[in-house]
């Protein structure tokens, strides 16, 4: 059954949803490729824990300086030529991480990977929540979200279907390279697509600088430190865990898999969940209930003495509160910034968040020799998701913004 928000929209909304949708899960897709080959390259190249961590933190880091940039751009030139030019990165510098002949080579190809990952996500945000009505902002921008866990789940697939059919060496490679096709058909439908009358009727696009503005700065700041708990929490989990339940529990990746797919499950409830509570009870009490949520799921997976059965049983809801809160923050930062500074201000926030979430999967694999990569995981988690209720106490609420209305900020607010 078509959701009732969904019927509503016009024909460009629905066609800038299902350009994001696709755009945005292949995104996932791709980025999330690394985690599941991981264990793979630990033992075809003999990399050490800290030097694995560091490949994942460096697509992160790279992403905040893409996100950042996209979305500026996308302030000055459109949504849509940006979304355009950002697909077709991301495709060919996926594929250089399969190409990769040694560890420096790879590190490079994940450096250019993260600019398209951030890049992808800055300009799609914004360029579905102008092209929806307030009443439904949440929803929509959520329900694109959830194209997450439909990534994931196929980076989950893909890689298992890699390593267990070719030889590892070859295995891990055909990973990378299978997104390729998809996203060229993105880019010739985005070629084709408009923007929304938000930005073609709003005011001239500041420099990206304003987002500092005096009266800007704190909203800039406490938004990035929202986005740096949420994906501190997440990347913390998404970067080590198949390797934990390879090293720790024992499985093989064709088990580690399962697991992930009740991740992935739980994440995909959490996403819809998250969107429709962001627009009927607020954005804060979403964020911080599922942070809430988050924190409790983690502790007790990592630091209890579960069960394999247990563990897999709260796969599900770890799923749901790790990744739904992030059906909340689309809106909020879309709803905290002026059209002429939205792409700048979403851009920097979720990126630079991400950015600085990066360290969390270089710490875990630098505290592996002292402790186990599951409390080491449960450990950077929990101080994120505590992150996230502080930074939810202090942004305010955003819920039903009409974007077209919204003004900067003056310099005594």
């Amino acid at each position: 059954m078509t959701p009732h928000w969904y019927r509503g929209l016009s024909g460009d909304a629905r066609r800038a949803f299902w350009s994001s949708y696709a755009g945005f899960g292949l995104d996932a897709m791709d980025v999330q490729l690394y985690a599941f080959v991981m264990p793979a390259l630990l033992a075809l190249w003999g990399l050490s824990h800290a030097e694995a961590g560091l490949l994942a933190s460096v697509t992160l880091a790279c992403s905040a300086l893409g996100g950042w940039a996209a979305g500026a751009l996308s302030d000055r030139l459109g949504r849509v030529r940006v979304l355009t030019a950002t697909i077709l990165w991301l495709g060919v510098s996926t594929c250089l991480c399969g190409l990769a002949r040694n560890f420096d080579q790879l590190l490079v190809a994940r450096a250019l990977q993260g600019l398209g990952f951030g890049a992808e996500w800055a300009a799609g945000a914004v360029f579905v929540a102008e092209m929806v009505s307030p009443g439904v902002r949440g929803r929509a921008v959520g329900a694109v979200q959830s194209a997450w866990a439909l990534g994931w789940g196929l980076a989950a697939l893909i890689s298992a279907a890699a390593l267990a059919l070719t030889p590892p060496d070859l295995g891990w490679r055909l990973t990378f390279v299978v997104g390729l096709a998809p996203m060229v058909v993105i880019y010739l439908v985005r070629v084709r697509m408009r923007d929304s009358e938000t930005f073609l009727t709003g005011r001239k696009a500041a420099g990206w600088t304003a987002i500092f503005a005096p009266g800007q700065r704190s909203i800039t700041l406490r938004a990035s430190l929202l986005a740096a708990g949420m994906h501190g929490g997440y990347w913390s989990i998404a970067t080590w865990w198949p390797s934990m339940l390879h090293a720790e529990r024992g499985f093989s990746a064709t088990l580690t898999s399962v697991y992930f797919g009740v991740i992935v499950a739980g994440s995909l409830l959490g996403y819809l969940a998250g969107a429709w509570l962001g627009d009927v009870v607020g954005r804060r009490a979403t964020l911080a209930g599922f942070a809430l949520g988050a924190a409790i799921t983690v502790l007790a997976s990592t630091a209890l003495p579960v069960s394999d059965t247990a563990l897999l049983v709260l796969s599900f809801p770890l799923g749901v509160f790790a990744l739904g809160m992030f059906s909340a923050i689309g809106p909020v930062l879309t709803e905290l910034f002026p059209t002429e500074i939205r792409g700048a201000g979403l851009g920097f926030c979720y990126n630079i968040g991400r950015g600085v979430a990066g360290f969390a999967p270089a710490l875990i694999g630098l505290r592996i020799d002292k402790t186990s990569l599951a409390h080491a995981i449960g450990l950077y988690a929990t101080i994120a998701y505590v992150l996230v209720l502080a930074a939810t106490a202090l942004i305010p609420e955003t819920r039903g913004k009409d974007l077209a209305a919204i003004a900067p900020k003056p310099a005594l607010d």
